[in-house]
């Protein structure tokens, strides 16, 4: 999987993950993104870049 890139156009800001061929293949808005992660309880800790996809070492 690849790792979420944060990009900010000035309005929006967005995390996005790119294909093998550097297309975006899954965008998240950063608000929407923070508060799920707030509500679900994973039970794996996430690598690095992988935030949106278990907890996070504290």
């Amino acid at each position: 999987m690849s790792k979420r890139e944060l990009i900010d156009t000035g309005s929006d800001k967005r995390y996005v993950r790119r294909d093998h061929n550097g297309r975006f293949k899954e965008s998240v808005d950063v608000s929407r993104s923070l508060s799920a992660d707030a509500r679900h309880a994973a039970e794996h800790e996430a690598k690095s870049g992988q935030g949106d996809k278990g907890d996070r070492k504290r």
